[in-house]
């Protein structure tokens, strides 16, 4: 016993030290040098190998191709700060440039790698697989083939480089950041040794920057309880990570690995081949397990994977209350932001994701700009995020949950999913303007001051799923949910002006029977199998009050906001009154709001709504 607290206290104190010290890093220096700004290092990994709470590791200008574990950690208000240098442009990529292709025929060319180059981890021979991905007979890879910094597209076989048969099309919101879907490549692994086969149109990959994607991650620690870390100001692009399935280590171009305390900021991250930032999971909880247990529904697996965690000592002084905010991310396969349990009590602020599942090739129920399981008490507020299949999903457990002054916008599937949550959860004065809206599984949700300007959509839930007490990750029971118990306060619901509902041209799933119940504004309520309030909401043509509202306004006229880009900005264009309709809740809803249950958990009823005012010449600029 004496000898294992020993070792306890020789491993905490050796990543304690008494004064913080900055250590440097660049393409000048080299590992045997002493982190000086005079003497750099040349690896950020060897920086990562000495960090002590309250260190800087300082990154200067250049590409970086390697993977970095941070093994200390931080202390609260002595976090290990991985920094790129003020004013300089600093890459991680997971890639490594390949030259020597050999022409075949018709634009097309090879490459042969032995294994040793791979560094024991050949994403061109590890498929893509995890629970609830449905990859169908297709075979795709986790690795990419990047032509001159931009993703070329996996063929289904070697015929088609051959026949020189295009991809499908992505829907891209940044054609510039692309190629054209001719730009195909394939693998065959053999023992030892993969030859990789592209199409590259009228193009010498020898005489171009030609990189495979060969690295899991940028930023993620081997092992779990890492806390502490600050990641800012970094360009991560070409990762090679598997799907982030709830039920399993949740591994992203930058993740956490089941910590607390981690900031991510003023980050650039790209081109992933499945989930940017991950603040999931660990392994030790199980692995993919309804993959491993066909036979037992998933909803069970999960619900006893709660348990797991739990016992496990998932709660709020050991896990999560990570801040994500000011990163831009775009063109990750899977999803900007997601995580499992590990995102409870975290704050995810004024981020920019786009292009998230816009190249096709697969499907599978965790794409989304945000995906998020347990969200308990999180806040996710002020992002922007479009050209996904969903903006915002929040799925098992969202309680305490806030969703506020988001704009979402040119979403293919919906812009909000709220997936069997018992709550309370708070949506408050976002802008939601694809064609669906709203999707709503669960019960619980407050609605207070949004422009709703496309299709609800709801769908009855057998599904049992867990609720805890306040503010905690302390169990109650978990128990079905039955739908409605809802509140929606001031809201504006678009309707269309009375034409039918046209779905995204984007979209890959059918909207026919994915949801029992879908309509403009509250209509689809009026059967909920728990009656929901609402008041004061104001309907544009075509949209269709709950039955009874009152204080419901139909408005005959309107000007629908706009999203702009404009000179690399993206504006709200709203008419003013819009703007400032629903800042402040009447009063006697207030009276009646602060009798219900949710206050505890979310806050009060008065303290949420826009923040965005009209300004500038061409409206709000938000980003």
């Amino acid at each position: 016993m004496l000898k294992q607290l020993f070792m306890y206290l020789f491993l905490a104190s050796s990543c304690l030290h008494l004064n913080a010290k900055n250590y440097h890093v660049a393409k000048r220096g080299h590992d045997q040098n002493p982190g000086t700004f005079d003497k750099p290092f040349l690896k950020i990994s060897r920086a990562a190998l000495l960090a002590k709470p309250g260190d800087h590791i300082i990154v200067h200008s250049g590409i970086y191709r390697e993977e970095i574990s941070p093994s200390c950690s931080g202390l609260s208000g002595k976090s290990i700060v991985y920094v790129a240098a003020a004013g300089e442009k600093v890459e991680i990529r997971g890639s490594e440039p390949v030259k020597n292709w050999k022409p075949i025929s018709n634009d097309v060319w090879s490459v042969t790698l032995t294994d040793a180059f791979f560094e024991g981890y050949n994403p061109f021979r590890t498929e893509i697989e995890g629970d609830w991905y449905f990859g169908g007979n297709l075979k795709r890879h986790t690795g990419e083939v990047f032509f001159n910094g931009k993703a070329m597209y996996e063929a289904d076989s070697l015929e088609q480089l051959f026949q020189e048969i295009p991809a499908l099309a992505p829907y891209s919101f940044d054609p510039r950041k692309v190629l054209p879907v001719q730009f195909t490549w394939y693998a065959v692994s053999k023992s030892g040794t993969t030859t990789i086969y592209g199409h590259f149109p009228k193009n010498n990959p020898n005489n171009n920057l030609t990189e495979l994607s060969i690295r899991k991650s940028g930023f993620y620690p081997e092992k779990s309880g890492v806390n502490y870390i600050t990641i800012l100001g970094f360009e991560i692009s070409q990762v090679a990570n598997n799907w982030a399935a709830p039920t399993a280590e949740q591994v992203g171009a930058v993740g956490t690995n089941w910590s607390k305390g981690w900031v991510i900021e003023q980050n650039v991250i790209h081109d992933v081949k499945c989930s940017a930032i991950t603040l999931g999971k660990d392994r030790a909880s199980g692995h993919n397990l309804s993959n491993l247990n066909p036979g037992i529904d998933g909803a069970i697996i999960y619900d006893e994977m709660v348990k797991t965690v739990i016992n496990n000592g998932w709660n709020k002084t050991t896990v999560g209350s990570h801040t994500v905010r000011n990163n831009i991310i775009y063109n990750c396969l899977q999803a900007g932001i997601c995580g499992s349990f590990g995102a409870a009590f975290s704050t995810i602020e004024h981020n920019h994701i786009y292009d998230i599942y816009t190249r096709r090739g697969w499907w599978g129920a965790e794409m989304a700009g945000i995906k998020l399981h347990a969200a308990v008490d999180t806040k996710i507020t002020r992002n922007v995020i479009h050209n996904s299949n969903i903006g915002i999903w929040v799925d098992w457990m969202a309680q305490g949950t806030s969703i506020t002054n988001n704009i979402c916008y040119d979403n293919d599937f919906t812009d909000f999913f709220s997936e069997v949550n018992h709550g309370p959860y708070l949506v408050a004065g976002n802008w939601l303007f694809s064609p669906i809206a709203i999707k709503n599984w669960s019960e619980g949700g407050a609605y207070f001051n949004n422009y709703i300007g496309g299709l609800n959509m709801r769908k009855g839930q057998s599904r049992k799923t867990p609720y805890f007490y306040p503010h905690s990750t302390q169990l109650i029971s978990s128990v079905a949910i039955k739908g409605g118990d809802d509140y929606f306060y001031n809201n504006i619901f678009y309707g269309n002006d009375g034409k039918p509902f046209v779905k995204s041209l984007n979209a890959v799933m059918p909207i026919s029977g994915i949801d029992d119940w879908r309509a403009y504004g509250l209509s689809i309520y009026n059967d909920a199998s728990i009656s929901i309030t609402a008041e004061g909401n104001y309907y544009l043509p075509g949209a269709v009050p709950l039955n009874g509202e009152p204080m419901g306004t139909k408005k005959s006229q309107h000007f629908r906001p706009q999203v702009l880009q404009i000179n690399n900005c993206i504006y709200l264009l709203v008419e003013r009154k819009l703007a400032s309709k629903g800042i402040k809740i009447p009063s006697q809803i207030i009276s009646k709001l602060t009798k219900q249950q949710w206050p505890k958990y979310v806050g009060s009823p008065n303290s949420v709504g826009p923040n965005y005012s009209p300004r500038g010449k061409y409206g709000m600029k938000i980003f």
